[in-house]
């Protein structure tokens, strides 16, 4: 019996023992099965994506008593604006974008002429009815800020284009394809496209395809846009973009074309080498020179080495 005893006090002594050891465990699961649990917030299914680009090249030279000729002074300057802004909520998107591109030239013997002048604003908003394919309306209004000239010889200009003269204005619903961030493909079958000449002395000689006179142009027909924008790393990016347009109404066959391209290197945090390669094909579009007046495809290529701020 004293034997039996001895056995169970013993039991008794190290139960005590191993309850107090796992005291402090067992506190601690206590804790945090009664702690409040605090629910995450989910960021990635509403926010807005901002950036933008801007860049400034400027050249001046001047020459004096140069055997080997020249223009005894020249300024050009050349300066690009790209804004954009996406937003994702859900199944909701709506991108925009903004580009506004402005050059301009002074020299002795030709004196101040531009060399660049384009404002361009695009908006899209999409449904995702899968998680590529969205439906979507596309708006868009393309035109400039400054009066155009052509120069058929070096003491005379024509005007040729100003403010909303013309203006490109769109409005397309259709398909959206997204397979990533860095680019879209856009596609209506059927979309508004209006041309307005503001300016009446171009409006009354029927520029850009209005009809004499009236300054506006409407326009049906298929659509597609194609987007890509890519930082490829901190030192390489690249911009580009193709519209297409087919006219119902008149010579379906010939595609209106619009491409912009833009590839810029930093060679510093503020210095960088950029390219802007612009492609226009517009049926509507007489292109004035000295031999005739028909449609063409318009080619602008602008190299510069400047300021360039990404933010």
């Amino acid at each position: 019996m004293a034997t039996i005893r001895s056995v169970f006090v013993l039991l008794l002594l190290i139960g005590n023992v191993f309850t107090y050891a796992q005291d402090p465990e067992v506190r601690r699961l206590k804790d945090e099965s009664s702690r409040t649990i605090k629910k995450e917030v989910d960021t990635t299914e509403q926010q807005w994506r901002r950036g933008g680009l801007f860049s400034v090249n400027l050249s001046q030279g001047s020459l004096r008593n140069w055997a080997a000729g020249g223009d005894d002074f020249s300024l050009s300057i050349n300066a690009l604006l790209n804004l954009h802004a996406f937003y994702k909520e859900g199944r909701r998107s709506w991108d925009n974008t903004l580009d506004v591109y402005f050059g301009y030239v002074n020299t002795t013997s030709l004196g101040a002429r531009k060399n660049d002048d384009r404002v361009d604003f695009l908006s899209k908003y999409g449904y995702a009815v899968t998680p590529k394919i969205n439906l979507a309306t596309v708006f868009n209004i393309r035109t400039q800020m400054l009066p155009g000239y052509s120069y058929p010889t070096d003491s005379t200009r024509i005007l040729t284009s100003d403010f909303l003269s013309p203006a490109n204005v769109l409005l397309s619903q259709g398909v959206d394809y997204k397979p990533s961030e860095a680019f879209s493909l856009f596609f209506s079958p059927v979309s508004a496209r209006l041309i307005f000449v503001a300016d009446d002395s171009l409006a009354v000689k029927g520029s850009y395809g209005v009809t004499e006179g009236r300054g506006v142009k409407a326009e049906v027909g298929a659509f597609v846009t194609a987007n890509f924008i890519k930082e490829f790393n901190p030192v390489i990016s690249y911009k580009s973009r193709l519209d297409l347009f087919s006219n119902y109404r008149h010579n379906p066959q010939n595609i209106d074309v619009f491409w912009t391209n833009l590839l810029a290197v930093k060679l510093t945090k503020v210095f960088s080498v950029s390219w802007n390669v612009d492609l226009i094909y517009d049926d509507d579009v007489r292109i004035f020179g000295k031999e005739a007046k028909a449609p063409a495809l318009q080619l602008k290529s602008i190299v510069g080495v400047g300021l360039m701020l990404n933010f």
